[in-house]
C-alpha cells in the first residue's frame, strides 16, 4: 500500500511518478522499495 501512497504524494506535488522518484519517497519514509514492485507500478501507470 505504500508504494500507492508514494505514487499519489508524487502526483500530488507535481512530481514526475517515475523508478527514482518513487525510490526516494519510500526510502524517506524509512521503508526499504522493492525495485521489482517499483517497476511494475510505474508501468502500471503509464
Amino acid at each position: 500500500m505504500e508504494y500507492i501512497y508514494a505514487a499519489m504524494l508524487l502526483h500530488r506535488a507535481g512530481k514526475e511518478i517515475n523508478e527514482e522518484n518513487l525510490t526516494r519517497v519510500l526510502k524517506a519514509a524509512g521503508t526499504d522499495p522493492d525495485p521489482v514492485r517499483v517497476k511494475s507500478l510505474v508501468a502500471a501507470l503509464k
